[in-house]
């Protein structure tokens, strides 16, 4: 049988060297496999910039075409791909017909806030995730949809968020505002009690902000202005497992004591601040970064306060280079704490 299957191939390689074309094009190549299929013009007809492949007939791709306005959207579209292009404006009626929408990717546009409409989302009932990553936007769209899971609106010129932007939104998971110009944020994020993730690093902030959601996974604040932690900040976070907040202008005197000493976090980065002393953390900490502060001490106890067979540190990484002190700093018993550190960088 192997034999026979070899003689078919060989005869028809010639065949298809040819012709210039490849006999298993077939596999990979959509066009070739799915081009006898009939397109699906249910709720209309796909616009000529785009495609909608027949094999996957809910979906839409616009993304890369140089459009500077919104296409007409067919109603069967769940997922509509309009990145990498020109559009400037979200009018009320873009979107009137796309009711089905999940998905609605629209980074790397030059949308403004002033040119998208009060009502331009208002019917997207199933929307769950939204891109406008890398626009020109100065504020949240109006009147997003309740049911949005992922928003991504990092690096554009956002420079304050209000509770009236996040109003209602009980099932958003993650929240990017990296890179825009924050100064506040009040207590805009009290109410998303599902949100996992928050990246609110890049921005103009000098403080924390106030009242962040309990069930926080991940927060990033880093690359900020933030020179002080509130009391307690991490007491409330059940679930927190890591915390960035490199190249900010903490000291040792903006950290209250014990701030960091709470057990769940897995990875704290205090890199690039102004600290002098290693500030006390948990031992179920996993990883800690330094980097680039101002350490003159290495203080064993600010990872172990006793040490014998159970009692030991957890940490793996430990970074201190760029800091005032050399490897002869590191007392000899911190081989008995820190026994799980595969390295310790100074």
């Amino acid at each position: 049988m192997r034999l026979v299957i070899v003689f078919l191939l060989s005869a028809l390689l010639p065949l298809s060297l040819s012709h210039g074309r490849d006999p298993f094009a077939w596999l990979y190549t959509r066009q070739n496999y799915f081009g006898s299929m009939q397109a699906d013009t249910t709720g209309g007809e796909c616009p000529d910039e785009c495609d909608c492949p027949p094999s996957f007939p809910v979906a839409m791709y616009c993304d890369g075409r140089g459009l500077t306005a919104m296409p007409t959207i067919p109603s069967r579209v769940k997922y509509l791909y309009l990145q990498n292009n020109a559009i400037t404006a979200v009018p009320d009626s873009a979107l009137i017909n796309a009711t089905n929408l999940v998905w609605l990717m629209m980074h790397h546009n030059q949308l403004m806030s002033e040119a998208i409409g009060k009502k331009a989302f208002l019917k997207l009932e199933g929307l769950e995730r939204l891109y406008v990553q890398h626009n020109n936007l100065t504020s949240i769209p109006p009147n997003l949809p309740r049911s949005l899971r992922d928003l991504r609106i990092n690096h554009n010129k956002i420079e304050k968020v209000t509770p009236a932007d996040l109003e209602g939104m009980d099932n958003l998971t993650i929240l990017d505002l990296h890179d825009n110009a924050l100064t506040d944020m009040s207590t805009s994020l009290k109410a998303l009690k599902s949100l996992t993730l928050l990246d609110i690093s890049g921005n103009k902030l000098t403080k924390v902000p106030e009242a962040l959601p309990e069930h926080l996974h991940q927060l990033y604040l880093e690359s900020n202005s933030i020179d002080s932690i509130p009391e307690g900040f991490l007491g409330r976070f059940t679930q927190l497992q890591y915390v960035r907040m490199a190249h900010n202008q903490l000291t040792d005197k903006g950290i209250p004591p014990n701030t960091f000493n709470v057990t769940g976090l897995v990875e704290l980065d205090l890199s690039f601040n102004k600290l002098e002393r290693i500030p006390p953390v948990s031992t179920t900490l996993q990883h800690l970064y330094l980097q680039a502060n101002q350490i003159k001490e290495f203080t064993l106890g600010s990872f172990c306060s006793i040490v014998d067979v159970t009692n030991f540190s957890k940490l793996r990484t430990l970074r201190l280079d760029g800091n005032e002190i050399s490897r002869q700093d590191i007392p000899s018993e911190s081989s008995l704490c820190l026994r799980l550190a595969s390295s310790i960088e100074i």
